[in-house]
């Protein structure tokens, strides 16, 4: 573990600040972490990747990911809780990734960039497929003892290729690496020993596996897709 808790302080977040409209955020002051892998769920909106890049400004990543290397911008988004946060540091991390979905083509072009300099090495992740850029980021950067932040890293992956995610990520663990991600698939939130913490329902709480919307509609679809499809599409 790296980090044990989050702190928000509210008295810096300006008073007319769509932050405050998040109702699972706004009242929050302290969050702790039990578990090396904290999956973040919830329904679109409910402020899972706000918290998620926030924590991952405040340990040092770039906005829109990368290593701690990474230093670029190609458009400033984020949100200003990152202003207003403190993580609290059981130690720190000498490596680590951000992994965000929808900044990742410019994560790769910086890739290649950084590849050309002297000395330097790319990957070449434009030349092969989303999904398969995700897995070639995963399987050259993450290593134990590494902190790492994932926002939706299922959204290019198949459910084959979400499977060896969870592979790799529960290798990382094993040794000694901590993860926070937000996602809404049922493969990985199966990952064993893995603390879910639902933004749904106004507030921020603990969730089991079997309460998480991904896994009650996925399992409900496919073990009456018929009925469902009919109740759907008939309304």
């Amino acid at each position: 573990m790296f980090v044990d808790d989050v702190f928000i302080d509210w008295d810096r977040i300006d008073d007319g600040s769509y932050l405050r409209e998040i109702a699972a955020i706004r009242d929050v002051g302290q969050i702790s972490f039990g578990s090396p892998v904290t999956f973040f769920v919830g329904e679109n909106g409910s402020g899972k990747s706000t918290l998620l890049e926030a924590m991952a400004i405040v340990a040092g990543f770039n906005p829109e990911g990368g290593t701690r290397n990474y230093s670029f911008a190609t458009y400033d988004s984020h949100s200003e809780l990152c202003n207003a946060m403190r993580l609290s540091h059981r130690q720190r991390a000498k490596w680590g990734y951000f992994l965000r979905a929808e900044s990742f083509y410019n994560v790769a072009t910086k890739e290649e960039e950084y590849g050309r300099e002297p000395g330097g090495y790319s990957l070449r992740l434009h030349e092969k497929s989303h999904g398969e850029g995700f897995l070639t980021i995963v399987q050259n950067n993450f290593t134990g003892n590494g902190l790492y932040f994932l926002d939706e890293p299922e959204s290019a992956l198949s459910p084959q290729r979400q499977l060896t995610l969870l592979c790799e990520i529960d290798r990382c663990r094993r040794a000694g690496a901590q993860f926070f991600i937000v996602t809404h698939s049922p493969i990985l939130l199966g990952l064993p020993e893995a603390e879910l913490l639902t933004f749904d329902d106004g507030a921020i709480h603990p969730c089991a596996y079997e309460d998480t919307d991904s896994y009650q509609i996925t399992s409900m679809f496919v073990n009456a897709r018929e009925q469902v499809l009919r109740r759907l599409l008939e309304e």
